[in-house]
């Protein structure tokens, strides 16, 4: 299924561009979160190779697992990225009392809906998204984001989120692809085989949740091949998140050439 045969070649094009994106824009480095999974970890070492003296990586748990932010100080220190780990759960529990305060009374008035736990969930990466563009602002740095060909497919990161970064460097490769490129870097086979996951909540696994594996996400991305079930899913999400690609939407009710 795979169309790459070169990973080191790939490895060394993808540094090189983030390097040349970033300098381009007059910025001297590279702000990247580090999550304890395999894209954050593929994306830091590219990030590493391509500023080896200015990356720098932030750990920032929001109730999350202890393991996953020990994960990703393995990765930090097998590849000696200098990193901050920064708890953002006071913040966001802060967050949440303030909103079910004001929550109570608007029930009375407005129709909610039942997806109470997804928008509480997205409030995390979007609060790690606030923190990289701090520390990147006083780096003079940009953020690199994590996000793989197969969930920007999917539409499945949180707007404004994961999906808030100036660089996607992993944009180009599905998640069995990033896979490949992690064996080649070296990348400690525990993170390789950990289950994928947002950590959006607690047990929450990417592949539970899409109710397919990347494996079939993947082959239905470059092959076109899949089952009615998965290619159904696949288009569906598709267009329903295709508005987290695009810019905002802006009224063309005025022609300025007019």
């Amino acid at each position: 299924m795979e169309r790459i045969n070169d990973y080191n070649q790939v490895a060394s094009a993808l540094s090189e561009w983030i390097k040349n994106k970033i300098e381009n824009t007059g910025h001297i480095g590279a702000v990247v979160g580090m999550s304890g999974g395999i894209d954050s970890a593929v994306t830091s070492v590219l990030c590493k190779n391509a500023f080896p003296e200015n990356t720098l990586g932030l750990i920032l748990p929001c109730e999350s697992d202890r393991e996953d932010a020990e994960d990703a100080h393995l990765v930090a220190d097998k590849f000696s990225i200098p990193c901050y780990e920064i708890s953002l759960t006071d913040s966001f529990r802060h967050l949440l009392k303030k909103y079910n305060t004001i929550n109570k009374e608007m029930v009375e008035h407005h129709s909610f809906s039942d997806k109470k736990k997804m928008a509480e969930a997205n409030i995390k990466p979007r609060l790690r998204m606030i923190t990289l563009y701090y520390y990147a602002a006083q780096t003079n740095s940009l953020v690199v984001g994590t996000d793989n060909k197969s969930e920007i497919k999917l539409g499945y990161f949180t707007k404004y989120g994961d999906g808030g970064v100036d660089l996607a460097p992993l944009g180009a490769l599905v998640k069995t692809e990033v896979k490949s490129l992690a064996r080649k870097l070296g990348v400690p086979k525990k993170i390789i085989e950990k289950p994928p996951s947002a950590g959006l909540w607690k047990g929450q696994k990417d592949e539970d949740e899409l109710g397919m594996s990347y494996k079939e996400i993947d082959r239905y991305i470059l092959k076109g091949s899949a089952t009615r079930e998965v290619k159904s899913e696949v288009d569906r999400l598709e267009k329903k998140g295709r508005h987290k690609l695009n810019p905002p939407l802006i009224p063309n009710f005025f022609n300025d050439n007019a």
